[in-house]
């Protein structure tokens, strides 16, 4: 669904347009009030912000989203399905005894009126999700109310007859909302603790004009594991059926893959050990997390091998990507070498596992990492890889046998192949390390729904 922006967004571009439509724009100079002159808003808007600035007088005061990607405290949303953008204002009542609001506001007859009012309790509204949930073309609304526990409390809403009818409502630390079972319609998989403080997972699906508990998996982390540095990550297995990974992150050490998928309705843990029940995919966590690291439209999940460095200062690791098949069967798809704190990664070759060591060295504007091999009892460098700051990187970058790989707005990437990279069959060229070479995209996270 398109993200449309809130109000006072859509307000700031009007005036910008209206500025240089109006009079305010002619080159000849009038006086200062000229010069400071304010367009008129349409009046629809001038209605909205009526309506808005009287629910503010009223004791009303905003309470937008604090998390997730809709945050702005009056959003535009086409929740009908009649192509005519509907406006929600989140707010809050603090002297009422269910004091969060959600405002909704109609267009009828060119002007915005409110429709619908949803109410709630709680210290504040976290997050709000649109989707289609019953694929009748109009939008169901989940709400997050943050509560006084860590945990929250979501509320599925439907409209009928323009007003919210509340079809869920169940407390969780996590959820997503994705087409699991490839119907073309969203379910919901909500995670929260059993009775026994055990982690599980929970699939609801639309039945009957309503959303009901379909299935439910155990996943091996706990919900501190899981809300700390966890994440859940939708993505597919090998043959594309959708799946959800199900990371919890233990002491900032360690990290457990949970892999979700819904298999003849069921929702299926399919990496969950029948001998242990738990997760068979364990490894060191170091910031990095499933992800479609290939393009190949698959999600791998990364597994850090130590490699040997050549000095004993630093742990160093190559990173073996994997994929998985619907029977939780692992294969691996490639292998990276990720400096994640200079923020770039190497793929590497097949040859160099198991003869290729690492060392990094950072100075005040510079980074180093430089790959060696083994030549019998020897260590032969025979790649550097830089990132340069400061304001002598353009020089610095092509300095000697340098080469510039990638750029960023203050940092540099530049390569140099040493003399042994020449007489050892497994060397690169400039072209050759180019296309393996990849600067580590920082994800933007809106925060959990």
């Amino acid at each position: 669904m398109k993200k449309k922006l809130g109000l006072m967004a859509v307000l700031t571009l009007l005036l910008a347009l209206c500025l240089f439509l109006s009079g305010c724009t002619e080159l000849k100079l009038g006086t200062v009030e000229d010069l400071y002159c304010l367009p008129s808003l349409p009046d629809e808007y001038q209605d909205l912000e009526a309506s808005i600035n009287a629910l503010i007088e009223d004791g009303a005061e905003y309470a937008a989203p604090s998390s997730g990607s809709n945050i702005q405290p009056v959003q535009l949303v086409d929740l009908d399905g009649d192509g005519q953008e509907e406006a929600l204002a989140f707010m809050r009542k603090p002297t009422e005894d269910k004091p969060l609001k959600i405002y909704i506001f109609s267009a009828k007859s060119g002007s915005y009126q409110q429709s619908a009012v949803i109410e709630g309790v709680g210290s504040a509204i976290f997050s709000i999700v649109y989707s289609d949930l019953d694929g009748d073309g109009c939008t169901e609304l989940a709400v997050g109310w943050k509560t006084a526990s860590e945990m929250q409390v979501l509320s599925i809403y439907t409209l009928r007859n323009g007003q919210p009818e509340e079809v869920l409502c169940t407390t969780y630390v996590k959820y997503a909302l994705t087409d699991l079972n490839g119907d073309g319609r969203n379910e919901l998989v909500t995670f929260h603790a059993d009775t026994e403080g055990m982690g599980i997972a929970e699939m609801y699906t639309w039945q009957d004009g309503t959303m009901a508990l379909k299935s439910s998996s155990k996943i091996s982390v706990t919900m501190v594991e899981l809300s700390n540095l966890g994440r859940v990550v939708t993505g597919a297995v090998q043959d594309g059926t959708p799946a959800l990974f199900v990371v919890g992150v233990v002491d900032s050490t360690t990290e457990i893959t949970d892999i979700l998928v819904a298999r003849d309705g069921e929702l299926r843990n399919i990496v969950l050990s029948n001998i242990t029940g738990a997760s068979t995919e364990v490894a060191r966590f170091l910031s990095l997390y499933p992800t479609d690291i290939n393009g190949d439209k698959i999600t791998e999940v990364p597994v850090p091998v130590l490699l040997a460095g050549s000095d004993e200062s630093q742990d160093y690791y190559c990173i073996e990507w994997q994929s998985y098949d619907t029977t939780g069967v692992s294969t691996r798809v490639e292998s990276t070498y990720h400096n994640v704190e200079d923020g770039w990664y190497l793929v590497v070759p097949e040859s160099w596992m198991g003869q290729v060591l690492v060392r990094r060295e950072s100075g005040a504007e510079e980074s180093t990492v430089t790959f060696s091999y083994r030549d019998g009892s020897e260590l032969r460098e025979f790649l550097k890889i830089s990132a340069i700051t400061g304001d002598s990187r353009e020089i610095k970058a092509v300095r000697g046998g340098r080469f510039i790989l990638s750029r960023r707005a203050k940092t540099i990437y530049s390569a140099e192949l040493l003399e042994a990279n020449d007489s050892w069959p497994s060397g690169m060229t400039e072209d050759e390390l180019r296309a393996t070479f990849s600067l580590i995209t920082a994800e933007w996270l809106a925060g959990d729904n």
